[in-house]
């Protein structure tokens, strides 16, 4: 399980080293880099599954541990295809945004030509379009921002959580060890007791048989 956990986990800093080409790739290799990304993630998402049924296998005291390491990774590549989806989006977007701003300045007008007279309607459409656009990405990224920021206290409460375990497990091998030598001292104080009650019996016999 540990060569394939740190194969994994050098998988996701590879994957967080391309997410951060994204912004600088231009619009003709952004797509391979995104493809790339992708590619990447799944495959963490299958190495992920098998960590899972190898971490369920564990001794039964590491098998915690094993399963928390496991449970961040998963958190990590989480977060990570929640960016790239993030990131596809505001894309996409940009991209609408462009081909309509080039459809609307390709427009050729003449005078007086009623075929080509200003389409009043459709640009105050087109701009209402693009209110509504910039108004999304705010609201896409608040709510980026909020995943994000669910993500870190969920981050934080598992590591808590982990320590929590810990000092339990410590506590249960040292309650373990205590309990085996009172299960011992107990063992030893029946043979000493049943070996003072024959002695004693002995005693009692021969005095009677002496003195009667």
């Amino acid at each position: 399980m540990e060569g394939l956990y740190h194969q994994t986990n050098k998988q996701v800093h590879e994957v967080q080293s391309y997410m951060g080409r994204l912004e600088t790739s231009d619009k003709e290799s952004v797509h391979l880099v995104e493809n790339e990304i992708q590619a990447r993630i799944d495959k963490v998402f299958s190495n992920l599954e098998r960590l899972e049924i190898l971490s369920s296998k564990e001794p039964p005291n590491k098998r915690q541990n094993a399963k928390l390491r496991v449970d961040q990774l998963k958190y990590d590549v989480q977060h990570l295809q929640t960016a790239l989806r993030n990131f596809q989006h505001r894309r996409y977007i940009r991209e609408q945004q462009e081909r309509q701003r080039e459809e609307l300045l390709a427009r050729t007008f003449t005078t007086n030509d009623s075929d080509t007279t200003i389409p009043i309607d459709e640009t105050l459409q087109f701009n209402e379009s693009l209110q509504n656009a910039h108004r999304g990405m705010d609201d896409l990224i608040g709510s980026g921002t909020n995943i994000l920021q669910g993500l870190r206290d969920q981050r934080v409460t598992l590591k808590g959580t982990q320590k929590k375990i810990l000092d339990v497990a410590n506590t249960l091998g040292l309650s373990n060890t205590v309990m085996r030598l009172i299960e011992k001292r107990a063992f030893q104080d029946k043979y000493l007791m049943i070996g003072g009650m024959i002695v004693t019996c002995v005693i009692m016999f021969l005095i009677v048989q002496y003195l009667t």
